[in-house]
């Protein structure tokens, strides 16, 4: 049988998250520049998670780690729904 837990399990899709919330974030933040790189703090590391309650809402709780950080952007939200469905 398999030990699966809800920190592993935050893990393991935090992963997947982390890229879909760069590619979302990346296109908002360069509109009105030609080329923009998304690149992580360097004194990020781990696993990053986006939890969007309702996709056609504004709320994005973004952890990482212990820290939780709630995101109001309906922007944000429809980018990553638009990459999950």
């Amino acid at each position: 049988m398999i030990d699966s837990t809800r920190r592993g399990f935050l893990a393991t899709a935090g992963a997947g998250a982390a890229a879909v919330g760069i590619g979302a974030i990346a296109p908002s933040a360069g509109a009105a520049t030609a080329h923009v790189s998304a690149k992580a703090p360097r004194h990020a590391s781990g696993a990053l998670v986006a939890h969007v309650v309702d996709v056609h809402g504004d709320t994005v709780i973004v952890m990482a780690g212990e820290r939780e950080v709630v995101v109001h952007d309906r922007e944000l939200v429809a980018r990553l729904a638009s990459v999950a469905f």
